[in-house]
């Protein structure tokens, strides 16, 4: 995954400025919220800006928690994090459970930690119920978010999900998942509720006791229920959005990476860089340095068509 962009040059000037300044006119923090359903590149988004903006990730993903199956949960690596610090990531036994209450605060420390050094925090994951668990904590008087939405039209998403699982295959997913299989295993708890998981114990089970031509039945079933499962997911991600701007009133800013997924290689970095980063970029710079709010209400669209750019200029 290519993170590398140079942002426009109306926004360089604000980026690396002094903290000092994120706080002016206001006695309340500031936090960066990635959002969005899986798959749409909210990892992605959050090492751009933490790149830019001197910032420290928090993951808000319910299963990345874990310690264990990178693959299957589709951690960010090492190399993808470009040396930005990451909290929540991989640090919990795969067997425990971790509540939104357990999210909230170990975010609340990780959040704390990040502040004391000068550094904006940046949420991000996909479990939009941890975040709203955060938000509507007592921490609306203390902090002040920007809600950023990493969208994608749901057919091109559903069709990208399908392809992405099938490199998780090649990347080895059956044989991590494998190592994890026990047949008296609980998969409502930990890290074995992660989608993957679940859907192979039947090949797991039988793989020693057919032949190949039968096994291969069996994956073939297992990796297609895999994309049924994450496309249904995505979905429910995208109705819990909805429903938290329309009933909750978060003032969502909606980037449209829908073209981005349309195009191939060199193409969609472009793309990814002019719909998704550079007005994201855009967008926090007005969030942490203006002196009036961004947004009254409701949502603004960023990317696609008859959008508003923002570009920060002052």
């Amino acid at each position: 995954m290519d993170v590398a962009f140079s942002l426009p040059k109306q926004i360089r000037p604000l980026l690396n400025g002094n903290r000092q300044l994120f706080r002016q006119g206001t006695q309340k923090e500031k936090v960066v919220v990635i959002i969005g359903a899986t798959g749409t590149g909210k990892s992605r988004l959050s090492i751009d800006l933490a790149t830019h903006f001197a910032a420290e990730v928090i993951n808000s993903d319910k299963m990345q928690v874990y310690h264990g199956l990178d693959i299957t949960t589709n951690k960010i690596t090492e190399e993808e994090r470009c040396g930005i610090p990451h909290h929540l990531l991989g640090f919990i036994h795969p067997d425990s459970d971790f509540s939104a209450g357990n999210f909230c605060a170990m975010a609340s420390v990780s959040l704390k930690s990040i502040l004391s050094r000068g550094q904006l925090p940046i949420i991000v994951g996909g479990s939009n119920s941890f975040i709203e668990a955060f938000a509507d904590s007592n921490l609306r008087s203390k902090y002040e978010f920007c809600y950023l939405w990493v969208d994608v039209a749901v057919p091109v998403l559903h069709s990208f999900v399908s392809d992405r699982v099938d490199k998780m295959v090649e990347r080895g997913m059956v044989e991590e998942v494998r190592d994890f299989f026990n047949p008296n295993a609980d998969y409502s708890r930990g890290i074995r509720r992660a989608i993957g998981v679940s859907e192979l114990d039947k090949y797991f089970r039988m793989e020693s006791f057919c032949d190949e031509v039968t096994r291969s039945k069996v994956l073939a079933e297992a990796i297609d229920m895999i994309k049924t499962n994450t496309s249904n997911l995505a979905r429910r991600q995208l109705e819990k959005i909805n429903r938290l701007r329309r009933l909750k009133g978060w003032k969502v800013h909606r980037l449209d990476a829908t073209e981005v997924f349309r195009k191939r290689c060199g193409e969609a970095d472009e793309a990814w860089e002019h719909l998704v980063t550079g007005p994201g970029a855009a967008l926090v710079s007005e969030f942490l340095y203006s002196m009036e709010p961004l947004v009254c209400g409701g949502m603004k669209e960023i990317g696609g068509r008859g959008s508003l750019m923002v570009t920060a200029t002052r």
